[in-house]
């Protein structure tokens, strides 16, 4: 339904009108009217005009299908405002995944993508597609949870602001969070420096995490109190982790015994999540445990995993491109290596 602060107007066979208050109508068309670009995109047969505070969506009912998209563009822009009214910012993202949302009719977009997870030094943090709305929800739900998905899909940066909301709710008494020390096309003892030395860039990442999402002097105090652990994986071995929020990153670089291991540490009052890219394992030989593990724990009560795709990337839009021109190369390549190995019999 229209919000109680705009004007609506009935469509009629190829015409519609809505009015907005002028704050509103600044951020929906965005920089440069990019927004309102981005909105056309996605119902190309309906032809959008602004004037002052009054948006016209036409269509030529003379063309195919395009009385059919006057009614969904029109809701599309409702919900952006709606979206806006929520303290939303709205970006090309949101457009896009209000639209898919809308077109899968999976909800109303201004309450799906709306949930504020925390806010800190005037930066809000929240699910920006339907796919890590779903991740998070996972989160509140489950003990465990496996975000697996490609890069800029948000699993690392939503689950440690799950960590740190948790911490601010004294749901947890600390969070810990941690990595393999794998190196990615480096060797770790040619780095200089101490072994601390050598291990802080592989685990900087969740440092700067941490840094964006809480005051940047509060930090060192808690990682000095305990209260915040950043440790390599190998440092959770023997331990039992109660009353704490453990995230465990880059888990597609784990080996199934090190994937055991950390599923074992989970202690009374806590709760893990496990983010990876199981197409980007740089482990030298043998399988990843994070590809092991889909199979062993996918029927188990209280384990949730959450698969993100491309299109939860929030990225710049090429990420998610790239994302999937990789994923179509690497099917073709398996795919021409089955039929090598086994040719077929003439």
């Amino acid at each position: 339904m229209p919000s109680s602060d705009s004007t609506f107007h009935e469509p009629t066979f190829n015409r519609a009108e809505l009015e907005v208050d002028g704050v509103a109508m600044v951020r929906l068309l965005g920089p440069g009217d990019r927004l309102l670009h981005t909105i056309e995109r996605q119902f190309p047969l309906v032809n959008v005009l602004v004037r002052g505070n009054r948006i016209t969506l036409s269509v030529d009912p003379s063309v195919e299908g395009g009385p059919d998209q006057l009614q969904p563009a029109l809701l599309l822009v409702e919900e952006l405002i709606q979206m806006i009214r929520n303290g939303v910012d709205l970006g090309d993202t949101e457009v896009t995944q209000s639209a898919k949302i809308l077109r899968e009719k999976s909800g109303s977009p201004a309450d799906l993508l709306s949930q504020s997870i925390l806010t800190s030094r005037g930066k809000t943090v929240r699910p920006k597609t339907l796919g890590q709305k779903q991740y998070v929800d996972a989160i509140d739900e489950n003990t465990i949870v496996f975000g697996i998905g490609p890069a800029g899909t948000g699993k690392t940066y939503l689950a440690m602001a799950k960590a740190v909301q948790a911490l601010q709710r004294k749901e947890v008494e600390r969070i810990i969070l941690t990595r393999p020390a794998v190196e990615a096309g480096e060797r770790l003892g040619f780095l200089p420096g101490s072994l601390n030395d050598k291990i802080d860039p592989y685990l900087r990442p969740l440092y700067d995490a941490l840094n964006e999402m809480m005051d940047p002097e509060i930090v060192p105090k808690l990682l000095a109190a305990g209260t915040i652990e950043v440790a390599p994986l190998a440092y959770m071995r023997g331990r039992t982790l109660n009353n704490a929020f453990i995230v465990l990153d880059e888990a597609q670089n784990t080996t199934p015994e090190q994937m055991k291991m950390f599923l074992t540490r989970l202690g009374f009052g806590s709760k893990m999540v496990v983010t990876g890219d199981i197409t980007q394992v740089d482990l030298p030989t043998g399988a990843s445990g994070l590809q092991l593990v889909t199979h062993v724990l996918d029927d188990m009560d209280d384990i949730y995993f959450s698969p993100l795709t491309s299109a939860d990337v929030v990225r710049h839009n090429l990420v998610g491109q790239i994302v999937d021109a990789y994923t179509k190369f690497d099917a073709e390549r398996q795919r021409s290596d089955y039929e090598r190995q086994n040719p077929r019999k003439r």
